[in-house]
């Protein structure tokens, strides 16, 4: 007797095989995809199939919504219209909408299944239908740049370098945070090997992050004095990490491991260790992120007087709007720095 699969069988089915096929394909630049944006493709389908497992639907032919290839523009109206109530809507100011940030992701990174869909099943695509309702991308506001203050504060919370701190989680941290300062992006940070490191040279390779490390694009990360010293001391106690060990089956050549003998650091983990920091030194978590650094980065640099030329170079960027883009919210008071340095002109 052939087996009947269920409704929710068959799309998470679906799901399954649109992970394959983005793990085994190129995006359209040419590139393998990465695990994570993957992943968000991958988590974009299965919020779909939670919302049509507890709100069955009927499409605009009056056909029930079983698989995905029941979803039609109408819909996936009715999906975004609830996700932008249930998720953006709290999110807003006046708690009354007007924030559409989580729906316009939703909604991209929904693309990827119907896409998925059109080319293996035929279904026509509801992304190509003029009446499927677009929720716009919120404005960008500017990016909030660390005081110095708080990067001192944050240092000193995890030992501030010293030489009698060893635990592994407190030099590791410290370590973290020095390397953040280098304007390094989350993933940047997170893709270090052992390897990456030159530090008798004072330097670190970023290999591009949406190409294969064997690319001959690895940018040169100049670093501090103290990041080097950190580095260090943290190659000194990872080196009794049990997957630093090069005979050990577990071993791994991931520069971050995780406390207790555990993996490599992830994302969420690196944003939980910024923000744990953070309310150690005294600060609200909420105004901080990993990807902070790399803006008061640009700042410092900026303000020292470094060329943007130079800047662009180190941080991989080709256009100038990227190097307007960071440090923006302090352009101001650099500027007024600057004239003020001139003394008096007449």
């Amino acid at each position: 007797m052939r087996s009947v699969r269920s409704a929710e069988d068959v799309r998470l089915a679906t799901i399954a095989e649109l992970e394959l096929h983005l793990s085994t394909t190129t995006n359209k630049h040419g590139r393998p995809f990465q695990r994570r944006t993957v992943n968000a493709y991958k988590y974009a389908a299965t919020q779909l199939h939670h919302w049509l497992t507890r709100s069955p639907q009927i499409n605009t032919v009056g056909v029930g919504v079983q698989s995905f290839t029941d979803v039609d523009t109408a819909t996936l109206n009715r999906y975004f219209r609830w996700y932008y109530t249930e998720h953006d809507v709290p999110k807003s100011q006046d708690g009354k909408g007007g924030y559409t940030g989580g729906t316009s992701t939703t909604q991209r990174n929904l693309r990827a299944l119907f896409l998925y869909l059109a080319e293996e099943y035929d279904h026509p695509n509801p992304y190509d239908d003029p009446k499927l309702q677009r929720y716009a991308t919120p404005p960008m506001g500017k990016p909030k740049t660390l005081s110095e203050e708080f990067i001192t504060d944050c240092l000193a919370a995890t030992g501030n370098g010293s030489p009698k701190v060893r635990d592994f989680e407190t030099v590791r941290n410290h370590a973290i945070l020095r390397t953040l300062t280098e304007g390094l992006r989350s993933d940047e940070l997170l893709n270090l090997r052992t390897n990456d490191l030159d530090l008798p040279n004072g330097t670190l390779v970023v290999v591009p992050i949406k190409m294969d490390r064997n690319s001959l694009d690895g940018r040169v990360i100049p670093l501090q004095p103290k990041t080097v010293k950190a580095l260090t001391r943290y190659l000194r106690v990872r080196a009794l990490h049990r997957m630093a060990n090069p005979n050990s089956p577990d071993h791994v050549e991931w520069l971050w491991l995780g406390t207790r003998n555990r993996g490599e650091l992830g994302y969420q983990g690196l944003h939980r260790l910024v923000k744990k920091i953070a309310t150690a030194a005294g600060y609200d978590p909420a105004h901080v992120s990993p990807h902070s650094f790399c803006h008061t980065w640009a700042d410092d640099l900026k303000a020292a007087g470094v060329s943007g030329e130079h800047i662009m170079a180190v941080r991989g960027w080709k256009s100038p709007a990227m190097l307007r883009r960071y440090g923006a919210d302090m352009a101001s008071r650099r500027a007024v720095d600057a004239v003020h340095a001139l003394g008096d002109r007449y």
